[in-house]
């Protein structure tokens, strides 16, 4: 498979200060390649080197087979951006954004109208494309951002956190127009602080810390290398029971956090901790509402890779979804 970006020896200096330490990846033709990072860790500066909006202090860059020190004007024909703050001319229409976008890009002069109709109706913007986009919702102005990043139908798309803040239909409709564009051929590359986005939608991901790539494989891969991230789950009765000491004390129980109504005990041996738990309650006369094994979530490899504290925002996990992991689990 042709690599659509490659990366080499990828360096930043700020004066003295180096914020991207001579990183090496690569991102496959038609993946959705994820970029994670706490704040400072160089996602950003990465991500604008690799669009052209920042000279590298040192390595190499090419997209799509273009060295972008020597044909930047090549690469950038073929890329669609869209920045973490909107970019829209909010003075303007909806219409009037999409057909200044498409001349800037050069959409022929003949297809501009077409794609400008086809992109404002898979958008659900259609009946608004006269009004101006400061009477937009924040929804319906990060909608216009990404028709105007691909009016020219790049086959590379930089994604830099397109969801925060916005409501879940919103978030629902842009998940499903990623992975549509990437089924129709789009390499998408998403920079992004929602682990759980990056999780649903990334075949890969990248985490960056302090300057460095930290870890490089798919989300799955990741999770499975972080055994000790896995917990047992258990909500007691009466439930101001769960919180006495005696839960952490138990063998094997390394961090204990409360995540609701239930008590999550994180642990390198979920089978041996399971009986203790039940014995713990049956000691103490506490009813067991729930007793459920985790495996590691992303959130928890992102936190151990950056230095965080694994367990502090979490995710809850009901029998359910848990029956799912087990099955899947007995399937590999």
């Amino acid at each position: 498979m042709k690599n659509t970006i490659e990366v080499e020896n990828l360096t930043k200096y700020y004066d003295k200060f180096l914020a991207v330490d001579h990183i090496n990846f690569t991102v496959k033709q038609g993946e959705i390649f994820g970029f994670l990072g706490p704040n400072g860790a160089g996602k950003t500066t990465t991500q604008r080197m690799l669009t052209t909006l920042l000279t590298p202090s040192e390595g190499t860059i090419r997209i799509l087979g273009h060295d972008l020190r020597s044909e930047a004007w090549e690469a950038k024909r073929q890329i669609g951006l869209v920045p973490e703050e909107s970019n829209v001319y909010t003075e303007l229409t909806a219409w009037d954004n999409l057909m200044f976008t498409a001349s800037l890009y050069r959409v022929p002069r003949a297809e501009r109208a077409a794609r400008a109709q086809e992109l404002l109706e898979t958008f659900g913007l259609w009946e608004k494309r006269d009004l101006k986009v400061e009477n937009f919702s924040k929804g319906m102005r990060r909608r216009m951002s990404i028709a105007m990043a691909i009016i020219h139908k790049p086959a590379l798309l930089f994604l830099d956190e397109p969801t925060p803040g916005l409501d879940a239909q919103s978030i629902r409709f842009i998940w499903e127009l990623i992975r549509r564009m990437n089924a129709e051929g789009t390499t998408i590359f998403l920079s992004t602080h929602q682990i759980e986005e990056a999780n649903q939608l990334c075949e890969r991901v990248a985490i960056i810390s302090h300057g460095k790539i930290a870890a490089i494989d798919t989300p799955e891969r990741l999770k499975a290398s972080f055994r000790r991230a896995q917990s047992v789950e258990a909500a007691l009765e009466p439930e101001e029971a769960g919180n006495r000491p005696g839960l952490a004390a138990l063998p094997g129980v390394t961090t204990q956090v409360k995540v609701g109504d239930k008590w999550r005990l994180y642990t390198e041996d979920p089978s041996a901790l399971l009986p203790r738990v039940v014995h713990y309650a049956e000691e103490r006369d506490l009813r067991l509402i729930s007793l459920n094994t985790l495996g590691p979530s992303l959130e928890d490899v992102f936190l151990e890779i950056t230095g965080g504290q694994v367990g502090v925002v979490q995710n809850s996990v009901d029998a359910s979804e848990f029956d799912k992991q087990q099955k899947m689990r007995g399937k590999r």
